[in-house]
């Protein structure tokens, strides 16, 4: 079985958020399966490309609008990453720094899908999937139905997964300019709410589609951003997979980014010495709870209650904490937190930006790491952290209650449901007073990294998906 998964991001080309995480993974575990699995995404200029030996595999041209475009599809030559990835460059369009954030984004979108779908039908190569994930790859399924530039493609099963359904791709219909010529007796395909909406033209057009958890599936049929009546529409090809990790990358043992490697017979010793060193990096006293937080500041990750829940926890403890925050994305919240660690300079340590090696890092050494998320689809932060024998305080939402269950259950985590500074610093006093209890914790730390989270099943339920 030939697969294609098409992404803006994939780890460790680009990456923004967990996307990159699952596009970088789960093609690696399809081919160990015994499948044909590749990625195709756009051209980044960035260190990835010019690091690695790169090929041209096509070379043509599309218009879009009044304008033609060259596109250019090269190949990595090593199959460094455990499959075949491709990288679409549009001069003009796709040969950027950054993944997102252009104000024609939506024009770069339409012209990644249409420049992908150009090379596969000039070249005659023939999928049996085509994934696509997200809203950005979200007109695919409709293209290669209803556009007879692609009529080579006709009848490729198309997969859709939904990683984030808050952001859809909506755009008015003066933007149907910039797409290939299609059939307009199928507008309604593309139309939600007079608009072209991408994601609601990936679930209308798509052979079948899932979120990535079962929790998450659930929750868009009542909270879907204005899409929930077509999920109930759509409900017969709509599933839940949760995602997996790449267990390879995130593995204690062998973990080339942080200080002390560890197992399950030595995680309190590993543990500690990784904490000891992250402490004095930032000035920490290693003897007290670290608390961490992990990620975008962005409002669906409940990051703008951060300032509250850091003064409150630490003045309800007395000072008895740590926390450790690693992120960026609001300058407000990060001017903020920036006033914070005036403030409380030897229990709050702060460091803005993404480095991937120091969330390894805080993944090895806290004790507890916060997710207040107002949505989660999935979370991967959760499963990394009960990798490395680090306890989840989480949300009950999304993919969160599907991965943690709440130590008064027999899991190995802390649940709340509210997403407020008093429900989160609530938690965080219950994880201290286990915290106080080593034996408690000991048996948490074993508990939460025997949990397999590996992409093993979900790379089986996957293929079932296909196959559907």
């Amino acid at each position: 079985m030939k697969i294609f998964h098409l992404s803006m991001e994939c780890y460790p080309v680009a990456k923004v958020g967990g996307l990159s995480d699952v596009v970088g993974a789960l093609p690696k575990y399809q081919n160990q399966m015994g499948l044909d699995a590749s990625v195709v995404m756009p051209w980044y200029n960035n260190a990835f490309v010019y690091d690695n030996e790169l090929e041209v595999v096509f070379d043509g041209f599309i218009h879009q609008a009044e304008r033609m475009y060259q596109v250019i599809v090269h190949k990595e030559k090593n199959r460094k990453l455990g499959f075949d990835l491709y990288l679409v460059k549009i001069p003009g369009l796709l040969d950027r720094e950054k993944v997102y954030g252009y104000d024609d984004e939506s024009e770069q979108f339409i012209a990644f899908q249409h420049g992908v779908l150009h090379w596969l039908s000039a070249m005659e190569i023939r999928p049996d999937i085509l994934h696509c994930h997200d809203y950005h790859t979200g007109l695919v399924p409709f293209m290669i139905e209803n556009c007879p530039s692609f009529k080579f493609l006709k009848g490729v099963k198309t997969i859709g997964t939904i990683h984030n359904g808050e952001y859809q791709g909506s755009m008015s219909w003066e933007m149907s300019k910039y797409l290939p010529f299609f059939d307009a007796s199928k507008f309604g395909l593309l139309d939600w709410n007079s608009r072209i909406n991408p994601m609601a033209a990936m679930i209308k057009s798509s052979h079948a589609f899932n979120t990535v958890s079962k929790g998450y599936l659930e929750e868009l049929f009542s909270s879907f951003q204005g899409l929930e009546s077509l999920m109930h529409q759509e409900a017969q090809k709509a599933f839940g997979i949760i995602n997996g990790i790449d267990t390879e990358v995130w593995n204690p043992k062998t973990d080339p980014m942080i200080t002390a490697h560890f197992d399950l017979k030595n995680a309190e010793i590993g543990k500690w010495k990784n904490k000891v060193q992250l402490c004095e990096a930032y000035d920490l006293d290693p003897n007290l709870a670290l608390f961490g937080f992990i990620g975008r500041f962005a409002g669906e990750k409940g990051a703008d209650l951060l300032p509250e829940i850091i003064s409150q926890a630490i003045k309800e403890s007395d000072g008895k904490l740590n926390i450790i925050v690693l992120g960026s994305g609001n300058p407000y919240l990060e001017a903020s937190l920036r006033e914070l660690k005036k403030v409380y300079q030897f229990n709050f340590a702060l460091d803005l930006g993404y480095k991937e090696y120091l969330s390894h890092q805080i993944y090895a050494s806290a004790d507890f790491l916060l997710m207040p998320s107002r949505v989660e689809p999935c979370g991967l932060n959760q499963m990394y952290a009960m990798r490395y024998g680090t306890i989840p305080i989480v949300r009950y939402t999304g993919g969160l209650k599907d991965t943690v269950e709440d130590i008064s259950s027999g899991g190995s985590g802390f649940n709340f449901t509210d997403a407020n500074a008093e429900s989160v610093v609530h938690a965080m006093q219950r994880a201290l007073t286990i915290f106080e209890n080593k034996k408690m914790m000991k048996m948490l730390i074993e508990n939460n990294m025997n949990f397999n989270f590996s992409w093993e099943k979900s790379a089986e339920n996957y293929l079932y998906l296909y196959e559907y």
